[in-house]
């Protein structure tokens, strides 16, 4: 009987883990709600050209981006990685895992995927490889232009022109972004970061066109008003602190 009994008792815990085991697998699986109202549950694996693939069971169907209304997936660990390197300014070791996730989830509509598809660009920028940035910042308007990404696009080509000493160029990428933003008491989510890092760009134009007043107030308004990206909050920062000491410039 004892024994029976100690048999019994594991055939429990063997029951309680393998319900566990398949809860968790069910937490973890991705799920895509397209614009008909229906819902895919399984595993994204990538995506082909204008297609999401997802793993479902043994096999693997598409759905076509522009029928997808939403999708949730955490991002990949690579995503982290990546992001983590370029907030440190490591940008050759952020390159390798941020192409990666770029490159296996490029257009798939999440916030996670935007990142990283224009991140790409400025990680390039920073390497001072300026034609793959550029080509970077093209296929990411392309991609994601029609959900936003027409501003980040025209960011990122403004650094390009600032890298160049292009200034002209880079203003008129940058000050119509400006000029909506301060339009904006409340930014959407999908614009905040970008809008703080219009405001740092145009900062570094004029301050290397020494209109150091002009630079300290849009430094000073990606630190007070647009200060949803880190990095830009940071440089502003430094680079506003810089002008006071060097030039003992006051906002005009």
């Amino acid at each position: 009987m004892k024994l029976r009994r100690s048999f019994s008792s594991q055939q429990l815990i063997f029951a309680l883990g393998l319900t566990l085991s398949f809860a968790t697998m069910a937490a973890a699986q991705d799920r895509v709600i397209t614009k008909d109202n229906r819902t895919q549950d399984g595993k994204i694996i990538g995506v082909t050209g204008s297609s999401v693939n997802i793993q479902v069971g043994a096999g693997t169907i598409g759905i076509q981006i522009a029928q997808i209304h939403s999708v949730t997936m955490a991002a990949p660990p690579e995503f982290a990685t990546g992001k983590a390197a370029y907030d440190a300014g490591d940008y050759a070791k952020a390159l390798a895992p941020i192409k990666a996730v770029a490159d296996k989830f490029k257009g798939l509509p999440t916030v996670w995927a935007q990142q990283a598809t224009s991140l790409l660009g400025d990680i390039y920028v920073s390497l001072n490889k300026l034609p793959e940035a550029e080509a970077a910042y093209l296929d990411f308007q392309k991609t994601y232009g029609a959900q936003g990404g027409s501003a980040q696009s025209d960011v990122g080509l403004a650094r390009i022109a600032l890298s160049k000493k292009d200034y002209d160029k880079a203003k008129e990428k940058l000050e119509p972004i400006t000029t909506r933003a301060l339009g904006e008491k409340h930014p959407a989510p999908a614009v905040a970061s970008t809008y703080s890092q219009a405001f740092y760009l145009l900062a570094q134009v004029q301050e290397a066109q020494q209109d150091y007043p002009a630079a300290l107030e849009n430094y000073l308004r990606t630190v007070t008003l647009f200060h949803h990206d880190s990095a830009a909050v940071a440089g502003a920062k430094e680079k506003a602190d810089a002008l006071r000491k060097n030039h003992n410039v006051a906002v005009p």
